[in-house]
């Protein structure tokens, strides 16, 4: 018997392999770590989470110290970078007694080792933004958006087609590229992609987030502070990727055994909130938005008085957060506001 064909877009492929509840990736394991597939900022060094405590109550005195603030980890792996960001605070009573924290998490897997990691600090668990009824908000998303599944369009022949994954063969998946209306799919989302591109990637789900923060920024007030592996080019590229025990694998072989990213196109998250009324405050590496910050004065306070071994460790672990060859230039970051904060601390 001839089997079916079944073509499914590439974005809901990556769902599937990801966050399917029976076989996702991130529904059934913990990724993080030496032990996992691939290593976060958070898990190398708590300089890095230090950092963004410091710079978390900066804005928060941007904003003239509100008496009550939402901070909300968006996607928040296996809640190391909350869990050092509530031990500085302990030092910050004033905002500490202000903010109340919630993480969006996707993931009932994560969620267990989060709260488990977690338990003694008071945090609310959210499945949707919606769920935060009043402002203001300070949204953290430290690598969130690029393990949002993407589409992709690829212009051939001057004709734009869009990549689907044939999956007739359960086991043997493979891409195929359908032709495809980009003028009605860029009526139905709002925006011109395909200007002077010849490759759109694409997340639809990134937009829906993008929609979603802007309303309570433009309500609330606050910022979304976004901490990817991404690039400043005005024109797209193919950049997905699988990972699996920290090297790049097929995405089509390792289909719900590893993990798949796409680098984000910053430019293009900018024009996104800016078609929805706010505004970038800038965008910089890690390497300067640490440094910026204090990051090399505090590895000289923390290892003053320690051993040469601990002391090589610190800067070992800093190297790879801002080393330009390490995660120093790959890494982005980006402030988003209203039209009417000027905040420049770390850019």
């Amino acid at each position: 018997m001839k089997l079916k064909t079944r073509h499914i877009t590439l974005d809901k492929f990556i769902d599937e392999a990801l966050y399917s509840s029976s076989r996702g990736y991130y529904m059934n394991k913990d990724p993080f770590g030496i032990k996992g597939d691939f290593i976060t900022s958070p898990n190398i060094s708590i300089l890095f989470s230090e950092m963004i405590a410091i710079w978390t109550i900066s804005f928060w005195q941007k904003l003239k110290c509100p008496k009550k603030i939402n901070l909300i980890d968006l996607g928040s792996g296996n809640g190391e970078m909350i869990f050092d960001m509530i031990s500085t605070f302990q030092s910050f009573q004033l905002f500490k007694k202000s903010c109340k924290i919630f993480i969006l998490e996707k993931s009932s897997f994560l969620k267990k080792i989060q709260k488990k990691k977690l338990k003694k600090f008071k945090i609310k668990w959210i499945k949707s933004i919606n769920e935060i009824k009043s402002g203001p908000n300070i949204f953290l998303a430290n690598e969130f958006f690029d393990a949002l599944p993407v589409k992709q369009f690829f212009k051939i022949n001057n004709e734009w087609k869009e990549r689907y994954v044939d999956i007739t063969n359960k086991k043997k998946p493979i891409f195929v590229n359908k032709k495809t209306n980009i003028k009605k799919f860029e009526k139905k989302i709002g925006i011109k992609l395909s200007n002077k591109q010849n490759v759109i990637e694409f997340s639809p789900l990134t937009m829906k987030f993008i929609k979603q923060i802007s309303k309570k920024l433009i309500n609330n007030n606050g910022g979304l502070l976004i901490i990817d592996y991404g690039y400043l080019n005005n024109l797209m590229k193919n950049s997905l990727q699988a990972v699996k025990n920290h090297k790049n694998v097929n995405i089509l072989k390792y289909y719900g055994h590893s993990d798949i990213t796409h680098k984000i196109n910053f430019k293009m998250i900018a024009k996104m909130f800016k078609y929805l009324n706010l505004k970038s405050q800038g965008i910089t590496t890690q390497r300067n938005f640490l440094i910026n910050l204090g990051i090399l004065q505090r590895a000289e306070i923390i290892s003053k008085n320690l051993s040469f071994q601990k002391k090589a460790d610190i800067y070992y672990r800093l190297k790879r957060l801002i080393d330009k060859e390490q995660m120093g230039n790959l890494f982005k970051v980006m402030l988003i506001t209203n039209n009417k904060i000027n905040f420049q601390t770390g850019f």
